[in-house]
């Protein structure tokens, strides 16, 4: 990624002065506003304090790169907006020449980075939202990498549990949009491993798989109706059971849930013995960094009509 090359961008050192257009001291330093082109090729337009770039200024490296912001001491240092050869860019803090705090990284294939960072990595709390397909990671970072608690989130579901090397792992679970929720568990099992696999453990990483353990489906809200009081002519026993307002009208009742190595089996019934089964095939989620997605052997979860 373009963010980890600005190492390679050094700015010309307090020694190579140039040619130098501006104000000084009466040392004879360069002090005040000031423009100055470098040895290397580089340009420098902005404020000076005793022969060093400080305050707010205007950085031009002969590859196209540019800095404008703040300078302390020759070092970029506090808010400052730097522009990479490629047209990604870095608008944040800044300490000692590094990202440092709080920014924004616009990536050249639309991606964006938002929140912390320490000595130019991304590190704390931030949110990478995957332009191409519009799921974003909302979470943890450590040293780059997407560490810790975190969520993410995709067009119609979203994963909520801990990261480890930019994987899931450990429990969690996925919340969709139709209001389920599956529960379970991202692991590298010990038949995914052979014999040569275990070999070379050392180095290669292997992807953690997730293993449903059951599905819960949140309940669903509705309103009690009172009923209206029978007329004081009317017998106890003499309304109409099939028209009575009060009638069985066949509750649905939450079923038994089966939950067997990723394929999860959700049951609606009712009074009349009748049920709606909902196969759900979540054993082979994958993770796919680059994107921002899930896959799966299907999917979508489909819908049935409760019963009247």
């Amino acid at each position: 990624m373009s963010d980890l090359g600005s190492e390679e961008l050094e700015e010309e050192g307090e020694n190579d002065l140039g040619e130098y257009e501006g104000e000084r001291n009466e040392a004879g330093e360069r002090h005040g506003q000031g423009r100055a082109r470098l040895p290397n090729g580089d340009t420098y337009e902005g404020r000076y304090e005793f022969g060093k770039r400080h305050g707010q200024g205007i950085y031009k490296f002969k590859n196209g790169a540019r800095y404008i912001g703040e300078y302390f001491k020759n070092k970029k240092h506090g808010q400052g907006t730097f522009i990479y050869p490629d047209g990604s860019r870095y608008e944040g803090e800044w300490a000692d020449d590094q990202r440092h705090g709080h920014g924004v990284y616009y990536y050249i294939n639309n991606d964006t980075y938002t929140g912390d960072w320490l000595a130019h990595q991304r590190h704390g709390q931030g949110t990478y939202v995957y332009a191409e397909t519009g799921s974003k990671y909302v979470g943890t970072w450590v040293n780059g990498q997407q560490e810790g608690a975190a969520e993410l989130i995709h067009l119609n579901h979203r994963y909520q549990g801990k990261f480890l090397n930019k994987n899931p792992i450990g429990h969690g679970k996925y919340v969709f949009d139709v209001g389920c929720e599956q529960h379970g568990e991202y692991r590298i099992s010990d038949l995914d491993r052979g014999e040569e696999e275990e070999e070379e453990e050392a180095s290669t990483t292997m992807t953690p798989k997730w293993k449903a353990t059951k599905i819960t489906e949140l309940a669903l809200w509705t309103p009690s109706i009172p009923q209206e009081p029978l007329p004081a002519d009317t017998a106890p026993g003499q309304e109409d059971a099939g028209g009575a307002t009060g009638g069985d009208a066949g509750e649905d009742v939450l079923g038994q849930m089966d939950a067997s190595e990723g394929e999860e089996s959700l049951r609606l019934g009712d009074d009349d013995g009748d049920s709606i089964r909902e196969d759900y095939n979540r054993d082979e989620f994958r993770y796919d960094m680059e994107h921002g997605n899930l896959s799966s052997e299907e999917e979508e979860i489909k819908q049935s009509e409760l019963p009247d």
